[in-house]
């Protein structure tokens, strides 16, 4: 376990996993000015009220709730959108609206989940050919259909 430095301006709940296992935890909308409706295929930076201080080497992922998804067509249009561990402005959330119809977003609402990860910092080394693999350069269907 890992502790986050987190500002919460808004009056909800801190993103918290739902179940022991869960990697994800809830981000809310936080609307004080009121409700957002989104047409179809139109698109919104959400706020969060929220402004997180990770550590180095570590990294949050904004993704997508399922059920959102699967039942009302809101996505996050970046996904995963990564907050890194210098940023301190808020933590907002691109929702897009992939259904047909109009979709109205509530303060509280749950928007998306945040999946805070360890990450690696690289040092490139440049070469002049790469080590072979039986897989090689292949990609993007090259393992057929089955």
């Amino acid at each position: 376990m890992i502790t986050v430095k987190v500002v919460n301006r808004s009056p909800h709940a801190l993103p918290s996993a739902a179940t022991a296992l869960s990697a994800g935890m809830d981000l809310r909308a936080w609307l004080p000015e009121g409700p957002l409706t989104l047409q179809p295929l139109a698109r919104a930076l959400v706020p969060t009220g929220l402004f997180i201080e990770l550590p180095a080497g570590y990294e949050c992922q904004v993704r997508p709730r399922s059920g959102l998804a699967l039942k009302r067509g809101l996505t996050v249009l970046n996904t995963p959108g990564t907050i890194d561990a210098d940023y301190r402005g808020e933590v907002g959330v691109i929702l897009v609206n992939l259904d047909a119809e109009p979709q109205t977003i509530a303060d509280g609402d749950r928007i998306a989940q945040m999946v805070v990860a360890r990450h690696e910092t690289v040092e490139w080394r440049p070469v002049d050919a790469l080590d072979h693999s039986d897989r090689g350069a292949g990609g993007f269907g090259h393992t057929g259909r089955r």
